[in-house]
């Protein structure tokens, strides 16, 4: 039986931090999949609603692919020549990943488009392209980030123990580059439902204090957005 990898702090709370943004991306990708797939069910989505998330999520995962492909990977290939056909493999999917956002950009854009004089006519267009290009592109997407970050991280649990101190600085500033510069409402609701995501501490503690005291107002604007998309409260 293999030893258990121990983290030294810092790269325990870096490894914690990647957990934590990989765990918001696959709850979120739920949240608009499923949401895509209440509007072609014909149950009441505020258009919108799912508009808005939609495009937080592809601008988040574009954000964390361009971070790491800039800032991250290379520093990792760099210390660990010997790990570099591994990691090529866990980023092999980053072309196709950018292909489902496209793909899904240009659904969400198409939804938000129609202009229509009567509103069943209108309906008819939103469900129909939701149909047909938003809920293949969603889920998708999905399905490929599954994957992937299934196969990345015990890569990444490898190799951390192994990051000399001096690293860890510029991998974190990776990790907090790749986060989503809005939607703040989105990230606190997401960490903490349906329970509190691997990290949930240390992702707290990188939040400035007056957005950490906003919070509350933050959370119930997340609950507004779950309720106008039909999904249930599963806080806890």
């Amino acid at each position: 039986m293999a030893a258990p990898v121990t983290l030294r702090t810092g790269q325990a709370r870096m490894y914690e931090e990647f957990l934590a943004v990989h765990t918001i991306m696959r709850r979120g990708t739920a949240l608009v999949s499923e949401s895509f797939e209440r509007l072609v069910a014909g149950e009441p989505v505020d258009v919108k609603v799912l508009v808005g998330a939609a495009r937080w999520l592809i601008e988040f995962v574009h954000r964390h692919q361009v971070s790491e492909d800039g800032q991250f990977w290379p520093v990792l290939r760099d210390r660990f020549p010997e790990a570099v056909a591994e990691l090529d493999r866990v980023t092999a999917e980053h072309p196709a990943i950018d292909v489902e956002l496209h793909a899904l950009s240009r659904a969400v854009d198409a939804i938000d488009a129609p202009r229509l004089p009567g509103e069943r006519e209108a309906v008819l267009v939103v469900v129909g392209r939701a149909a047909l290009s938003g809920l293949p592109a969603v889920q998708g997407l999905q399905a490929l980030l599954t994957r992937h970050f299934e196969e990345e991280e015990p890569v990444l649990l490898d190799l951390f123990p192994k990051v000399p101190d001096e690293d860890v600085p510029r991998l974190r500033e990776a990790i907090v580059d790749g986060a989503p510069h809005v939607g703040p409402h989105l990230v606190f609701g997401l960490m903490g439902d349906p329970g509190p995501i691997p990290g949930y501490e240390v992702m707290m503690g990188n939040f400035p204090m007056p957005v950490r005291w906003m919070r509350p107002v933050l959370l119930a604007r997340y609950r507004a957005i779950k309720k106008a998309l039909g999904a249930r409260d599963q806080f806890r």
